[in-house]
């Protein structure tokens, strides 16, 4: 899924959507297939997950480099989450430089600002290593893409797009967390963290969080 983000990250740069419509729609796809895994991983039972749990160690989902820059990728930026890579200097270097480089939803602002959409020169230029900030006017802006759907028919379809990939990593998320309960309950996770109560927290994590609340104003 990696390749298929960064050919959408390029369509959007340059303002050639058609493809970027391609390759989010087999992102789809592949979406649909994470979220069924957790299908198979939930016939797992307490007993038989406790017969291999103490071979896992301190083995965490944080140690994936792959998972953390799909995630820089898609906006949810957090410089702490690189130091686990430290060790691996290419992992680390290549995590580095997504920290700063401008994600997803950025790159998608950017191009309504290029189209004539007001989007705030603070969040047209701002300092893409930190989390993004959601904002009222940026979410007036996707109100007039909506408005103007039959003008800017692209745009409305990019925005359509993108809520379906949000909308399937947020059920990934929540599978993840109902597998988690399921198996071990409330214990610890295995990279120290509160386990189902962090997973809870995710949830709540949107990478295009304008284009969620503006649904309360159409």
């Amino acid at each position: 899924m990696l390749h298929e983000i960064t050919s959408v990250l390029e369509c959007v740069r340059r303002d050639d959507l058609e493809p970027a419509f391609k390759m989010l729609s087999r992102i789809a796809r592949v979406q649909n297939q994470l979220i069924s895994t957790w299908d198979v991983l939930a016939t797992l039972t307490p007993s038989e997950y406790s017969a291999f749990r103490n071979a896992l160690g301190r083995s965490s989902g944080f140690q994936s480099y792959q998972y953390r820059l799909l995630e820089f990728m898609l906006g949810n930026k957090n410089a702490d989450m690189v130091n686990v890579h430290r060790r691996d200097s290419q992992a680390y270097e290549a995590l580095q430089r997504a920290l700063a480089a401008p994600s997803l939803y950025d790159e998608v602002l950017r191009l309504l600002s290029r189209r004539g959409y007001g989007i705030p020169e603070d969040y047209v230029t701002r300092d893409f290593s930190q989390p993004y900030r959601a904002s009222k006017q940026v979410a007036g802006v996707w109100l007039g893409v909506y408005h103007n759907a039959e003008k800017d028919w692209d745009l409305y379809e990019l925005a359509e797009k993108l809520v379906d990939l949000d909308h399937k990593f947020q059920l990934w998320r929540c599978h993840h967390l109902k597998t988690v309960e399921r198996i071990i309950g409330y214990k610890q996770g295995t990279g120290g963290t509160g386990g189902v109560s962090y997973l809870a927290k995710a949830l709540e994590l949107k990478f295009f969080p304008e284009l969620w609340t503006v649904r309360t104003s159409m």
